[in-house]
């Protein structure tokens, strides 16, 4: 799958509004075939911060999403509510599911 993590700084006053600013992007992402997840957090060290943990589940997923009308939409409109260029990881890694951290297993 391809996994990617991004970084969101948004203007402060539209922070609070984010996501219902990013929120038809979000559904229309989360609808694709492809998509596996599509998840926003928003940072507890930074109210101005949005992280956004995605991934698709192959490289034609990835594709058919960067060549969505939607991605096209939300790179013309969700800049000009960014204080900067957000910041990503993207990396493909093996499998199409979050793996358990062994080391905090639950035994209830």
């Amino acid at each position: 799958m391809i996994f990617i993590a991004a970084r969101f700084r948004i203007l402060p006053e539209h922070a609070d509004a984010w996501p219902d600013i990013s929120r038809s992007f979000t559904e229309a992402t989360r609808a694709e075939e492809g998509c596996l997840w599509f998840d926003w957090s928003r940072s507890l060290d930074d109210p101005d911060e949005y992280v956004l943990v995605e991934a698709f589940r192959d490289d034609a997923a990835g594709a058919a999403h960067v060549g969505s009308g939607h991605f096209r939409a939300a790179t013309a409109e969700l800049p000009a509510y960014l204080a900067e260029t957000p910041r990503i990881v993207n990396t493909t890694v093996p499998g199409t599911e979050w793996s358990e951290l062994g080391e905090m297993a639950v035994d209830r």
